[in-house]
């Protein structure tokens, strides 16, 4: 069990942390956004509906782009 668990995140704050990191949203589709990396292998999808990102897609996401959840946090806090 992680000693530093992670939060549900706004969608609004998802998108400014994802542009923060350097991402870029490349398309929408079937109400899912798909944003990339150059680095990355994968997108990073998520649905539109949420208000919320749920934490396992954080966890997904801040593992993808080889970040840990302090950085993480930093990030947030500073945008």
């Amino acid at each position: 069990m992680a000693s530093n668990p992670l939060k549900n995140v706004s969608l609004a704050d998802c998108r400014k942390f994802l542009l923060h990191a350097g991402c870029k949203k490349y398309r929408t589709t079937g109400g899912h956004e798909h944003w990339t990396r150059k680095d990355l292998r994968r997108p990073i999808p998520f649905k539109l509906k949420l208000t919320l990102v749920p934490e396992r897609i954080m966890k997904q996401i801040i593992t993808a782009l080889g970040i840990g959840r302090d950085e993480f946090r930093d990030i947030l806090r500073k945008i």
